[in-house]
């Protein structure tokens, strides 16, 4: 079962930091992702979400290597690798791997203008050392799927950073909409 963990940091290069830390950690195998997607909003409202992934080009890639099959089979490889590459990158930007977007947006729209929300799917962790990991960024939990001792220990952790004279909090977010369920997420 994988958990989701929503932490809005001041800006986006916050997040960033924390997304690389943890790809070090996964690395590390103290942490399996999921996901792990960041949700900025812009001060006219705008909320875009940068992916690790690109669907689209993987599509396009992967299309493209089919096509060009196909079209040596029946004698034109560039006609098939042209066609190929359409409908795969057709096909990735249809799919939607990890945490739902709709999701990531719907829940970004109650962070500030300027911040950013980091959205993490979690496989499995080892959570003392991952939480000791990220706590020096600091941040704001918006929601969890955690077990309330793992969330309570990660608010915690975030909150003690920020009380000892850390990184200056995000704006408190507005409570999450009600019935926001990460409806893509993995069971």
């Amino acid at each position: 079962m994988s958990d989701l963990v929503v932490i809005v940091y001041p800006t986006e290069e916050k997040a960033e930091q924390v997304r690389k830390e943890l790809f070090e950690l996964q690395k590390e195998y103290l942490i399996k992702l999921g996901d792990a997607v960041i949700a900025t909003k812009s001060e006219d409202g705008q909320i875009k979400l940068h992916q690790v992934i690109n669907t689209t080009a993987a599509g396009a890639v992967s299309g493209s290597f089919w096509g060009l099959l196909v079209g040596v089979l029946f004698l034109n490889p560039l006609l098939g690798a042209a066609i190929g590459a359409a409908s795969g990158a057709l096909g990735g930007a249809l799919t939607d791997v990890g945490i739902n977007d709709n999701f990531m947006k719907q829940l970004a729209e109650s962070i500030q203008p300027g911040n950013a929300a980091l959205f993490i799917l979690i496989e499995s962790m080892t959570t003392d050392k991952v939480v000791a990991a990220i706590q020096g960024y600091g941040g704001v939990v918006l929601k969890t799927s955690l077990d309330e001792t793992k969330e309570q220990a990660l608010r915690n952790a975030l909150a003690g950073h920020i009380a000892s004279g850390g990184a200056q909090a995000p704006s408190e977010p507005a409570p999450a909409p009600s019935g926001a369920t990460p409806s893509g997420a993995a069971s």
